[in-house]
């Protein structure tokens, strides 16, 4: 069994309450209630596309190792 590690971005669901996550190195989301339950469901999303992959004979893509350190979150301020 082979280990994989992808960075992780959790944000709020402002509309529908709980967060979303989504791996940016497999194109992939997933949601839950609660930042743990986001968390449980994100790993069980990245676990069946990479299974998925495997069945398929595909490559399991690897996150690039500067992705980490491109991502950045900003507050910006504008007036209108």
């Amino acid at each position: 069994m082979t280990q994989y590690t992808y960075t992780v971005l959790f944000e709020p669901d402002i509309d529908e309450g709980g967060f979303v996550a989504s791996v940016p190195a497999l194109g992939i989301a997933s949601q839950g209630e609660t930042l743990d339950e986001a968390r449980q469901m994100i790993q069980e999303a990245i676990a069946g596309y990479i299974e998925g992959l495997q069945q398929e004979g595909q490559p399991i893509p690897l996150e690039p190792a500067e992705l980490a350190a491109q991502l950045r979150t900003e507050q910006v301020a504008v007036q209108v």
